[in-house]
C-alpha cells in the first residue's frame, strides 16, 4: 500500500489528549501492581528514601556544627603569608601546614564546600580559631571589632592593641606605616605614619588589610586637619613665617605637647614654651629638652642608640644627654626629626594656637600639672620645690 493511501492517525487534543494520558499512567501502575503484586519493592524504595534523607541531615549538620568548633591550640598568632590569590584546597593546604585545624581532611572537605578563597597578602590567623572563623577572615569578612586609641599612644602601642583585639598582628601593621608607597599616596612626608594616625575610636574587620588600617586613620586625621584649618588660618599663616612650620612640624609640636601635658588648659602653655625656645633670639642653643622626644629614639632606633641597650619606657640621663640619639632634645637643637606620638584634637590645636607668653621653662609638680617660669632662676626654684614637694 501507497504511502497515500495509508489511513492517517488521528492527533488528539484537549479533553481527549488529557484523557489518554491518564490511562496511560493508569496502565503503568497496573502493570507495576501485576509485577509486584505483595509491594515487595516498597521496603527497598523507604530504604533509599531514609539513606538520602540522613545524607543531606549529616552535611546540613556538618556544614553547621563543623565550623563551630575550637581550634586545636591556645591562642597563638599565626601569619599565613599568600603570594597570590590561593583557594580551595590549595589554600586548605596552607591552613592545615600551620596547625591551625584539629582534622586536616575535615577542614578540606569543609573548604571545598564553603569555596574557600583568599586575596594575595599576609593574613592574621590564630590557632584557637573555629573553622568557620578562619574560612570568613581569610575572606577578610571576620567579625567586626572596635578598637580604641587613647590620645598620645605612638604607632608601637597601636600595633600592639590592634593585635590584642585580633584585628591584624603588630608587625605587619608596624610595616605597613613604613610603606614609602602607602605614605607617598598619603601625602606623609616623613618615614613613617607616625602623628597622623589620629587617636580614636575605630571599627575594624578580623584580619583587616594593614593598609587599609592606615588609610582610615590618616582620613580621620585629615578630617580634624581641614577643621582646625578653616578655624585657625591666620596662625597657621604666622607660624609659617615666623618659624617656617608647615603641617609636619606643627604635627611634630603637637605630639611633644601630648606627651607633656596631663591636662587640658595647660597644653597651650606647654606649646608656647617650646615655641618661644623658638623664636627668642637670646636664648641659645635653641635646645627644646623635652624628655619624651629622647625616649622615642630609644623606641624605634634601639640598636643604633649604646644609651638605649637597657630602655625599658623609663627615660635615664644618659639617654637625653646621648648624642648618638637623632631624637634627644637636649643635645639637638630645633624639633626632632618627627612626630614622637599621635597627638589627639586638643594638642594639635594647642600647637597651631598657643598662647603669647613668656615662659621659656617648665616642670612637673607631680599632680598631673607644671610650674612655668619665665627665668632660668625661676625655673631653678621651682626645679627645687619639686623635690621637696615629692
Amino acid at each position: 500500500m501507497s504511502d497515500s493511501k495509508r489511513p492517517k492517525r488521528s492527533r488528539k487534543s484537549g479533553p481527549e489528549k488529557t484523557l489518554g494520558r491518564q490511562l496511560d499512567i493508569g496502565d503503568a501502575l497496573t502493570r507495576a501492581k501485576r509485577r509486584d503484586p505483595k509491594g515487595k519493592s516498597r521496603p527497598f524504595l523507604w530504604l533509599t528514601i531514609a539513606a538520602i534523607a540522613i545524607a543531606i541531615l549529616g552535611v546540613l549538620g556538618f556544614a553547621t556544627v563543623y565550623p563551630t568548633g575550637a581550634g586545636p591550640g591556645g591562642g597563638k598568632l599565626v601569619e599565613l603569608n599568600l603570594p597570590h590569590e590561593t583557594q580551595g584546597g590549595d589554600l586548605a593546604n596552607k591552613v592545615c601546614k600551620h596547625e591551625l585545624v584539629r582534622s586536616c581532611s575535615l577542614f578540606t572537605w569543609y573548604a571545598r564546600l564553603t569555596n574557600i578563597r583568599a586575596a594575595a597578602g599576609v593574613h592574621v590567623l590564630f590557632d584557637d580559631m573555629s573553622p568557620g572563623e578562619i574560612v570568613l577572615r581569610l575572606d577578610r569578612r571576620g567579625a567586626h571589632q572596635k578598637v580604641t586609641f587613647p590620645e598620645g599612644y605612638t604607632r608601637f602601642d597601636m600595633g600592639k592593641r590592634l593585635e590584642e583585639k585580633r584585628v591584624t598582628s603588630s608587625s605587619i601593621f608596624l610595616k605597613s606605616t613604613e610603606d614609602a608607597a602607602l605614605l607617598s599616596e598619603l601625602a606623609i612626608s616623613g618615614k613613617s605614619a607616625e602623628g597622623y594616625l589620629f587617636p580614636a575610636t575605630y571599627e575594624f574587620v578580623g584580619n583587616a588589610e594593614p593598609q587599609e588600617i592606615v588609610r582610615k586613620m590618616k582620613r580621620e586625621f585629615d578630617r580634624r586637619w581641614a577643621t582646625l584649618n578653616d578655624r585657625y588660618g591666620a596662625e597657621l599663616l604666622e607660624l609659617r613665617s615666623g618659624v617656617n612650620f608647615g603641617q609636619h612640624e606643627i604635627v611634630t609640636l603637637a605630639s611633644m605637647v601630648e606627651r607633656e601635658a596631663r591636662v587640658d588648659d595647660e597644653r597651650p602653655t606647654v606649646a608656647s614654651v617650646f615655641l618661644n625656645r623658638l623664636r627668642e633670639p637670646t636664648f641659645t642653643p635653641k635646645l627644646l629638652q623635652c624628655d619624651p622626644t629622647a625616649a622615642y629614639g630609644c623606641l624605634t632606633m634601639r640598636q643604633a642608640i649604646p644609651s638605649c641597650a637597657e630602655f625599658s619606657g623609663k627615660v635615664t640621663a644618659a639617654m637625653v644627654h646621648d648624642s648618638a640619639n637623632p631624637y634627644s632634645t637636649y643635645t639637638h637643637e630645633g624639633l626632632p626629626p618627627g612626630p614622637i606620638a599621635n597627638a589627639g584634637y586638643k594638642s594639635i590645636e594647642a600647637a597651631i594656637a598657643a598662647p603669647k607668653s613668656k615662659y621659656l621653662y617648665f616642670v612637673a609638680k607631680g599632680d598631673g600639672r607644671h610650674t612655668f617660669s619665665e627665668t632660668y632662676d625661676a625655673h631653678n626654684a621651682a626645679v627645687q620645690g619639686s623635690k621637696k614637694g615629692r
